[in-house]
């Protein structure tokens, strides 16, 4: 192995400085440090990256890990690693040597499966949102295809846990509207809680970034450099399609139309292995299928019913790793966009900010050309030619918001259209696909906040980002029945009509809205269309539909706590007692409450809970996670928090040491330059 000239530095917070002498080694140490803090998230993403997760917990991710490998095949990445150019190479070669050198002098922290990193697997997982284009496919039709049932575990892991919108707020304000004349930017991403590391990188070659790195990846997926900045909110741009193949048998082969013609599906055999319940492995082989358009993700093989849905998304594993790189290194805006021209991003858009002012929203850029008069939002026919897409939408041909008169733009996961203020674009003028989820209520609280800002500096756009404003129950709690004062509802309508719609510590009406909208939202799931918008559904909900959902709502928080009148502080808890990637809760455990809420009803800061079996007060697992400010002068300063904090392991202290801050909105400062770290440093070491 290799030796690496790389240094970390631990800061009083437990973050990682990483300082390298060439990009390589910085690589090297950044991995090294995550390994550190938690190698079991390290290897856990990466299994489930490789569709190897069964080989660990069993034949209840059989599934899961088939899914991946329709797109995840280890030879092909072997391939494309072998024709990546050197300075890939490099990295990931360093990667997987950080992470071996972490093995082996680890002995005590035992890899579950992967004992030895290998360069190509870094092609596996390079893109660092929450959920990746590939598990679009659901679970249990693609199980029933490929001849089984998933399992009530997987099934239970794929649903989300709770109904918490998962995406995140990225606000750019232009200098004009800030007190020291220097671009601001807003990193908030939502998250399942703990999810990324927070880390710097510098190297001699010219790198210095400094925030959220997903465990088991070597760049900066969220976060600043000297020059610029950069925050990523999941897309509502549909890039990701289904197509029914129209299929049938002949002479014990299986085809599919393509126009007047037959094609033979491709097959290919795909072997998992897998833990028994007795500790020893297991394989099982699956015979799989694709078109041209993908692999085929459900259907039925038999005759009678010809459908099969193979799905199209990108896969550009080369390209997306060197974006995800190269934007880090950017020195301008130039050099940022040119980084996006590998048009590897199917899934974020992008908030951008730099030191000369300029701030944009940039949708992603892999978003493909399609055919105006087919509706892409459901299975489209696969037989017909023209349903196919035709190449990606250039630069110019995509909705993207620079440098907006009104000095701010802002993205909630919903369209560009009013990105920087009411009537940004008109959405006729641009094809349907790049909005398909509609607005929702963070926008709203966006916009209200932001068209009247001015002066801003880190700490009032800090304040901004966590104002407590729910602008959804503007819109449903003037809909509740007045009522008779004799009537058993009578107080707790009046408790919400007699309301602020703002979130904090003591409000006794925080606690019953969220019981409230929750069981609303609930409601409204249960013949909410594929496509359709939950909050226009819950805006277009009866006085009697949300009398009867405050009905059940009181009669859950009697049970729960004995009355309606809780302090939103018994309710909203933040609980972390075990270094377990899922975490256990139990009310009889230390926590500590949460002042901010769910980001369902408008908040733009989120905490996404629920009750969990045992449990009467709401657990979080999910919404802010790594949050930043950050100033663009001619020295960039930052403040930031991390849930919890920089470590995963129950012994350190860095393990919950941020978590006050988290719980009550407030940050910390961020040692970005050799100066700002003086007289915090814990240790210097080289791995």
């Amino acid at each position: 192995m290799r030796r690496h000239d790389v240094s970390i530095t631990r800061d009083d917070w437990g973050i990682a400085h990483v300082d390298g002498r060439t990009d390589a080694d910085a690589v090297f140490g950044a991995i090294y440090a995550q390994a550190e803090d938690d190698f079991p998230r390290v290897e856990a993403n990466l299994l489930t990256a490789l569709g190897r997760r069964a080989e660990a917990e069993g034949d209840d991710f059989l599934w899961q890990d088939l899914r991946q490998r329709l797109w995840i095949d280890p030879k092909a990445l072997q391939r494309d690693y072998a024709a990546s150019p050197a300075w890939l190479r490099k990295l990931m070669d360093a990667w997987a040597e950080g992470l071996n050198r972490y093995i082996a002098k680890n002995p005590h922290d035992r890899p579950k499966v992967l004992t030895r990193f290998e360069p190509w697997m870094a092609l596996s997982f390079t893109e660092g949102s929450i959920g990746g284009d590939i598990e679009k496919a659901a679970l249990q039709p693609l199980a029933a295809f490929y001849g089984g049932e998933a399992s009530p575990l997987a099934l239970a892991m794929e649903t989300v846990r709770d109904n918490e919108p998962r995406g995140s707020n990225g606000i750019a304000i232009a200098p004009k509207l800030t007190a020291d004349g220097h671009a601001l930017l807003l990193i908030n991403p939502h998250t399942s809680l703990f999810f990324r590391s927070e880390l710097e990188m510098k190297s001699e070659e010219g790198l210095h970034a400094y925030g959220a790195s997903t465990w088991g990846q070597f760049f900066i997926y969220q976060g600043f450099n000297e020059k610029l900045g950069w925050m990523h909110t999941t897309s509502g741009a549909d890039n990701v399609d289904e197509f029914a193949e129209t299929a049938s048998r002949r002479n014990g082969k299986w085809f599919y139309k393509r126009g007047n013609a037959l094609k033979p599906f491709a097959i290919k055999p795909i072997t998992l292995r897998y833990r028994k319940a007795d500790g020893s492995m297991a394989e099982r082989t699956f015979t799989t299928y694709a078109s041209e358009h993908g692999p085929i993700v459900r259907g039925d093989l038999r005759d009678k019913s010809p459908n099969w849905i193979a799905l199209s998304l990108m896969h550009k594993p080369v390209a997306a790793l060197s974006q995800s790189w190269l934007r880090t290194k950017a020195r301008d805006r130039a050099e940022f966009l040119r980084a996006g021209d590998h048009q590897a991003n199917s899934s974020n858009n992008t908030v951008y900010a730099d030191g000369k002012g300029n701030i944009a929203l940039l949708m992603p850029q892999f978003a493909p050309r399609r055919d105006a008069r087919v509706d892409y939002r459901l299975p489209v026919d696969g037989s017909n030619p023209a349903a196919d897409w035709r190449g990606t939408y250039r630069v110019a041909e995509r909705p993207d918001v620079v440098n907006p008169k009104s000095g701010w733009v802002y993205n909630a996961n919903d369209a560009p259209w009013r990105a920087a203020g009411e009537g940004t674009l008109d959405p006729a003028h641009w094809p349907v696909t790049f909005d398909q989820v509609g607005a929702n209520p963070r926008g709203d609280h966006a916009l209200e906040m932001l068209t009247s800002a001015k002066g801003l500096d880190l700490e009032s756009l800090r304040a901004l980002a966590y104002d407590p404003h729910m602008p959804l129950f503007e819109d449903l709690i003037p809909g509740l029945p007045l009522l008779a004062p004799d009537h058993t509802l009578s107080g707790p309508v009046a408790l919400l009509r007699g309301w602020d719609r703002r979130w904090s510590a003591g409000s006794e009406a925080m606690s019953l809205a969220n019981y409230w909208g929750d069981e609303l939202e609930s409601d409204v799931r249960t013949t909410l269309p594929r496509t359709g918008n939950v909050f226009d559904a819950m805006r277009a909900t009866t006085g009697a539909q949300r009398l009867a959902a405050l009905s059940r709502a009181v009669a859950r928080m009697r049970a729960d706590f004995g009355g309606w009148q809780v302090p939103w502080s018994e309710v909203n808890r933040y609980q972390r007692t075990s270094s377990a990637i899922v975490q256990p809760f139990a009310d009889d455990k230390p926590s500590q409450p949460v002042v901010f809420s769910s980001a369902r009803w408008g908040s733009l800061a989120s905490f996404g809970t629920k009750q969990y079996p045992g449990t009467k007060r709401w657990y979080g697992t999910s919404g802010n996670s790594f949050v930043a400010v950050v100033e663009f002068g001619p020295r960039v300063r930052a403040i930031a928090v991390s849930s919890g904090g920089a470590s995963g392991r129950e012994s350190s202290p860095h393990f919950n040491d941020q978590a006050t801050l988290y719980a009550t909105g407030r940050m910390r400062p961020v040692y970005f330059y050799p100066e700002d770290i003086k007289g915090h440093v814990e240790r210097t070491y080289s791995p």
